[in-house]
């Protein structure tokens, strides 16, 4: 990954005030936005206290905003890290993360994200990946993620990327309203 390390520490521009213990609710890019197009920098420091203080402010955000994942680009920061919610194991982090598909098998299923409120897209992914990484204390961890957890953590990639889902679905007419998908469902059969 030869590009160089993005410097969080440049956020915060008056370093003779201590930082309040307080966590922020952070403001959610939306489709259009440049951060969402471009490519995350890799974190150099995974057990940095700048990114313990994204990670919780990430998780806040991810709280209010009633969602599954989010990803550094899309609170405006261009780091390769992503929050996502593991079932019973709870809210997880992986910093730096590689994705690799495992297996053939792959399945359509119905997306949405933060950046793209109110709207739904049928998107095929691999069924299953493994994957690999750092944590918020600067751990490795590594494991295989199927069904839903498998598709949060390739949308969240893709986010690292500067990929949204709607550049992944082959079939644009299965995009659409949450309200008008609820009122009149689409099926792969239609499209």
């Amino acid at each position: 990954m030869g590009a160089r390390a993005h410097d969080l520490s440049r956020c915060n521009t008056d370093h003779r005030r201590p930082r309040s213990p307080v966590l922020a609710i952070l403001k959610i890019a939306r489709l259009g936005h440049p951060v969402l197009r471009r490519r995350a920098e890799p974190v150099a420091d995974p057990a940095a206290p700048e990114i313990a203080r994204l990670l919780a402010d990430m998780a806040e955000t991810l709280a209010d905003a009633g969602g599954i994942g989010l990803a550094a680009p899309q609170v405006h920061v261009p780091l390769r890290l992503f929050l996502w919610r593991d079932g019973d194991a709870g809210l997880r982090t992986l910093i730096n993360p590689e994705l690799e598909p495992e297996g053939a098998a792959s399945e359509p299923a119905w997306e949405g994200c933060l950046s793209i409120p109110g709207l739904r897209g049928l998107v095929e992914r691999p069924a299953a990946v493994r994957f690999r990484g750092f944590d918020g204390t600067g751990a490795t961890v590594a494991g295989v993620a199927r069904g839903l957890a498998a598709r949060v953590l390739q949308h969240e990639q893709d986010h690292l990327d500067g990929i949204v889902y709607p550049m992944r679905m082959t079939d644009l007419s299965l995009l659409g309203f949450e309200q008008e998908l609820s009122r009149h469902p689409a099926t792969a059969q239609e499209g």
